[in-house]
């Protein structure tokens, strides 16, 4: 399926994505401003989006060899102690299994974002590679849409910052690929961005979720 698997992670498949702003919100209203925006991504994609492809990687191998994926969501939930963060990766999974069930492919409990899209990848024969690819180019262009709701700039900002991303992203896909035992899953953790989280989890003036 090749690249065309990202637009599994795109705005124009509605599975709930437009709900989440990947952390960007609690951090602007802890006062990160436009210009720390790039670093804000690149720090996700080293920490977070890294642990859930790892996780989705290893998911899909399982959901191949053995047909369950338990062993890799277990290994993600002990990489994301944050329930606030957990709780967002599972409202993101409840849209991806909606399209499962859609595909005639439905799972029998709500899943993380991580473990959904194995199925889903298994489901459309998609690749570890692109896989992880998907969760990168979900986490980017979550942040660059949450961006243009929550900042002032130009739309042509956004844009820069996830050409700027590719090479972070590619960086991730090539470390993640070939991982095929929980173990190996990266336990990469952002405690600033967990603490934004979760005072945003408390606060009742918010545009998104998470």
């Amino acid at each position: 399926m090749s690249s065309m698997s990202l637009l599994l992670a795109d705005g124009r498949l509605p599975v709930g994505g437009h709900t989440q702003s990947a952390g960007l919100e609690p951090a602007v209203q802890a006062g990160l401003s436009r210009e720390e925006v790039p670093g804000f991504l690149l720090a996700r994609l080293r920490t977070t989006v890294a642990v859930d492809a790892g996780a989705a990687v290893v998911a899909l191998h399982l959901v191949r060899s053995t047909g369950d994926p338990a062993p890799a969501l277990r290994a993600w939930e002990a990489r994301t102690p944050s329930d606030v963060v957990r709780a967002a990766q599972v409202e993101l999974g409840r849209g991806y299994g909606r399209l499962l069930a859609r595909l005639g492919e439905p799972v029998d409990r709500v899943l993380p974002r991580p473990i959904a899209l194995a199925h889903l990848a298994f489901r459309l024969e998609v690749g570890s590679d692109d896989l992880a690819r998907v969760v990168c180019h979900d986490e980017v262009q979550s942040v660059c849409a949450a961006a243009l709701k929550l900042l002032p700039l130009d739309p042509l900002d956004t844009v820069g910052w996830a050409l700027d991303a590719a090479p972070e992203v590619e960086r991730v896909v090539k470390a993640v690929a070939g991982l095929t035992d929980p173990d190996q899953i990266p336990a990469a953790t952002a405690p600033a961005g967990e603490l934004w989280q979760h005072a945003h989890a408390r606060t009742t003036r918010r545009l998104f979720r998470a």
